[in-house]
């Protein structure tokens, strides 16, 4: 049996998890030994649509406060008109970074969500309820972008998948469900 909240493999008799502590007692109507891949409850498109709303919220906050730093100090060294280039230059790859790292850092750690996404109680797990690595969730942002490119097709699949994945939660071996 898998703990339901962290993902470590448990005794069968355990009723406590020795990872996070969680309590592993079976709900009523559920066999003891189950698998957690037939117990979890897999995150819809909508919970999914609002966490997204929330964590852009905050990376816009976030890039607002990176330009504001940064047009301060592009203004003072660089003639009046190559400012607007110059600040772009430097503002969309930092841009990018923080929207990678905000991702990246926030679904690999040991609360596996980004704030959305704790704000909804979801988390990002790998196919057997796991916690992901960096590297994985690096991936998973990654492969957001051709979940866009595709005319955003690769997020309206989760709408339609038996387990509620995007294109980019297929392609990282990913899982997004409730906590």
């Amino acid at each position: 049996m898998f703990c339901p909240n962290c993902g470590k493999e448990q005794a069968g008799d355990s009723t406590h998890c020795g990872n996070c502590g969680a309590n592993l007692v079976q709900k009523p109507g559920i066999e003891p030994g189950t698998s957690y891949m037939s117990i979890i409850e897999y995150a819809g498109f909508w919970k999914r649509l609002v966490a997204w709303i929330i964590d852009s919220i905050l990376i816009n906050i976030i890039n607002l406060i990176i330009g504001i730093v940064l047009a301060s100090f592009i203004g003072t060294d660089i003639p009046e008109d190559d400012i607007d280039a110059t600040f772009l230059a430097i503002f969309y790859p930092l841009s990018f970074i923080v929207v990678w790292l905000y991702y990246a850092i926030t679904e690999s750690s040991s609360i596996q969500a980004t704030p959305g996404k704790i704000v909804l109680g979801i988390k990002v797990t790998d196919s057997e309820g796991k916690r992901i690595s960096f590297l994985r969730a690096t991936g998973r942002n990654f492969a957001k972008i051709i979940s866009t490119l595709i005319l955003l097709i690769g997020y309206i699949m989760i709408a339609f998948t038996q387990k509620k994945q995007g294109l980019h939660d297929i392609i990282a071996d990913t899982l997004v469900v409730s906590k």
